[in-house]
């Protein structure tokens, strides 16, 4: 509902005034003209009376119509001119509002939003660049998400006072905002597209990431970017058994589910979450909850842009002939069936490779003639240039009078079709797709030749890396993972910035790298891709559910998973061989847990299948590409501990996210007795190279004696025992970390005699008489 913050009507701001040039909006173009210019005059009509008759009806209306609508404006020029009006529209979500507002900041934008929830702001723009980029199987959109310290009423503690590169959880957010948008773009539209979200207001208490989505699916709605459906994102917790809608950050901290769900008033596109091992039926109620709350919120979006949304760029669009289609299946149909029954992805890469550049040089070299009747005879392209011979003529007696002129009866000929390279990649890549999706369908087979719901060979090896804490090589077909395990003090936490003024440190975190060798492929080395950041957090997520707590287990543990073969599903290798790492390090896991990522091809009719969605388990990296969804479920056969699912289609419906949760379980269940034969098995006891840590308790006010002055006396300890860190906590916790239990017994005992209370009727002993 459009809604003024004090009635439910719509809401106007006061007007502004400026004195522009007049001017004519054509949505990208701008027409501006002096209202003193004498062609304008009514007396200069009849100049344009010669000029009329060069061009078309339709052309000399809408010059007439331009002329009249400038002539009419340029009195109303002459004095002060007001802006466009502001408008903003209140959502209920959950047991609150958000307001949305566009129209009082960020104009010049193609579309520009701010969204509020308490005291939490959030202003996202969308803009896009007047000359389109060069042709691409990929939409040229790039998000970026920031947090500014000033949104928290702080600076930056660096340096340099000003925010640097965007932090890891930023990195999360914008990938947030980037996957459930793309799925909504057209093919064809080529305009770069950029959209930048601050957050420029932080109460502590809302979460900015999933206003965020919300303002990035509402600026774009009310921008010039051809979309199909409004996007909106809502966070779904689970505190006491009771869903809650956008949750507040407290409310967070009780919460047993962290789900964040994007879509449409009709249909799911994205959702990302983590729980501690909540049931497929749970994780449903959840997903109908947000998907209830984003319809509601959708609803009213629809309204506002209505109101104030710009027209869309449909011209702009700009797709391969249609014709070209038929072209490349004539040419490459035969050799397309045949390659995709290749089992192994480098041999069939390479024999694709092969056939598009066959493909290429045919449609943009050498030129085609088609095969259709309607075309003609097929002739070759020499044939087309040869020069005939201009043999004598046979004409039959009666057939012809003398002097008639007559034509010779030859074969229709055609000019060689020729397309742009472009297109032709364009076009192969979709018309391979098709192939694939259509051996899965009719065949019932895979590329690889498993059925949709087998999972692909297991092998799992721990205690390959002798110096590491923990080590495993996890192998599931082309995939393998290896995961790597480091035990260490808090020193080895990794600090997180955040904009509540508070000290933040991890004890556990996964890191996720993915070298080009893996794909057998040359590339760059550098800082992580936000890929990997957003994979290795998923892995992360999905593991910190089976970690003891720091009281049983006060290490710090580092998770490295270095993707060695990849050929789909990755990160769920991740989840396999960390969780395989973890034990062979000696951490007391609570349990075991794998991870599968499953797929699907929607419209399995137009393959001649019934129509119903197909589910694919285990999927590779062409059926990735190819198909309509990718879903990653980690857990064991009792729960979920993280999931994340993208859409490539036009959303999903819960029905079919049963089927594929429902077959998840199913797969993990394989997975995990596959972990379990594991040769050789996890160790399941410590390194004797990890670090040693010893927990003792000692009084509370006797912890100041301990760090002595400007922290002189701990330093003396550590110089004297040799161990490497001994940390103290104000409760009287002190863990002292070393590489060998004898300099943990010297610093015990130092401790000891410092902390020591004398108590009435014990006999103590000058110690220093003792060693002499």
């Amino acid at each position: 509902m459009l809604a003024n913050p004090s009635t439910s009507t719509l809401h106007h701001r006061p007007n502004y005034t400026h004195n522009p040039p007049c001017s004519l909006f054509n949505h990208r173009c701008k027409l501006s003209l002096s209202p003193n210019c004498p062609r304008f005059s009514n007396s200069a009509k009849s100049n344009f009376s010669s000029l009329s008759l060069l061009l078309s009806r339709r052309k000399r209306e809408r010059l007439f119509t331009v002329v009249n609508a400038l002539e009419e404006t340029s009195v109303a020029h002459d004095g002060p001119q007001s802006l466009p009006q502001p408008f903003s529209v209140k959502i209920p979500v959950g047991d609150r509002h958000i307001l949305v507002e566009t129209g009082h900041i960020g104009r010049q934008a193609s579309g520009s939003v701010t969204v509020t929830d308490g005291e939490t702001i959030v202003y996202t723009s969308v803009c896009l660049d007047d000359v389109p980029s060069e042709p691409s199987d990929f939409y040229p959109l790039s998000v970026n998400y920031q947090e500014r310290f000033s949104a928290a009423g702080r600076t930056s503690g660096g340096f340099f006072k000003r925010e640097g590169k965007l932090k890891d959880h930023e990195v999360l957010i914008c990938r947030l905002i980037d996957r459930p948008l793309r799925p909504t773009m057209f093919k064809g539209f080529y305009h770069e597209t950029q959209i930048l979200s601050w957050v420029l207001s932080y109460d502590g208490l809302h979460s900015p990431d999933s206003l965020a989505v919300t303002a990035a699916g509402i600026a774009v709605a009310l921008s010039e970017v051809p979309n199909t459906k409004v996007i909106a994102g809502v966070r779904v917790g689970l505190v006491d058994n009771k869903f809650i809608v956008n949750p507040t950050t407290k409310e967070m901290e009780e919460s047993e589910l962290d789900l964040l769900l994007a879509g449409t008033d009709s249909a799911i596109f994205m959702i990302e979450g983590y729980c501690n091992f909540l049931t497929e039926e749970k994780l449903l109620d959840a997903v109908q909850i947000g998907q209830d709350a984003v319809r509601a919120i959708c609803n009213e979006v629809g309204v506002l842009v209505k109101k104030c949304g710009k027209a869309k760029m449909l011209d702009a669009i700009k797709l391969p002939p249609a014709e070209l289609y038929k072209h490349v299946e004539e040419i490459a149909g035969d050799e397309l069936v045949k390659i995709l029954q290749i089992t192994s992805k480098v041999p069939r890469r390479k024999a694709l490779a092969s056939l598009e550049e066959k493909v290429l040089s045919i449609l943009t070299e050498k030129g085609y003639v088609s095969k259709d009747a309607r075309f003609g005879t097929p002739e070759t392209v020499a044939d087309l240039l040869e020069v005939e011979d201009e043999d004598e003529e046979i004409v039959v007696d009666g057939e012809v009078d003398e002097g008639d002129v007559h034509i010779k009866p030859i074969g229709r000929k055609f000019s060689p079709l020729l397309f742009s390279e472009v297109d032709v990649k364009l076009v192969f890549k979709e018309v391979t797709s098709k192939f694939l999706r259509k051996r899965i369908v009719e065949g019932g087979k895979r590329s690889d030749g498993r059925t949709p719901d087998k999972i692909r060979p297991i092998d799992s090896r721990c205690g390959i890396l002798p110096r590491a804490h923990g080590s495993a090589l996890f192998t599931r077909g082309e995939t393998q993972s290896l995961a790597v395990v480091t035990l260490g003090d808090k020193q080895m936490a990794q600090r997180v910035d955040n904009l509540v003024d508070e000290e933040e440190f991890k004890r556990f975190y996964l890191q996720y790298l993915f070298p080009p060798s893996c794909v057998g492929e040359v590339g760059r080395i550098g800082a992580p891709s936000r890929r990997e950041i957003g994979h290795g957090m998923l892995a992360e997520r999905a593991l910190e559910p089976i970690l003891p707590s720091e009281n049983d287990f006060p290490y710090t543990v580092r998770v490295e998973s270095t993707i060695t073969e990849s050929n789909g599903s990755s990160s769920m290798a991740s989840v396999c061989g960390g969780c395989l790492a973890l034990q062979d390090a000696g951490v007391p896991v609570k349990c075991m847990i794998a991870g599968i990522a499953m797929g699907m091809v929607l419209d399995t009719e137009e393959f001649g299948g019934d129509g119903t969605p197909l589910i694919l388990s285990d999927i590779t990296g062409s059926e990735d590409a190819s198909g309509d969804m990718d879903f990653k479920v980690a857990g064991n056969e009792d729960g979920i501990t993280a999931f994340q699912m993208d859409i490539k289609v036009g959303g999903i419906t819960l029905p079919v996210m049963r089927k594929a949760l429902l077959q998840a379980r199913d797969g993990r269940k394989h997975i995990l007795a596959e972990m379990l034969k594991c040769s050789p098995f996890p160790s399941k006891r410590l390194s004797k190279y990890a670090p040693l840590i010893h927990i003792m308790k000692v009084n509370p006010k006797k912890v100041n004696i301990i760090i002595g002055s400007g922290g002189k006396k701990v330093k003396s300890i550590i110089e004297e025992t040799g161990v490497e860190a001994i940390d103290t906590r104000d409760d009287g916790i002190v863990k002292i970390t070393a590489k060998d239990l004898s300099s943990i017994e010297k610093s015990k005992s130092i401790i000891n005699r410092l902390t020591m209370v004398p108590n009435v009727g014990d006999i103590y002993r000058d110690f220093a008489i003792l060693v002499n």
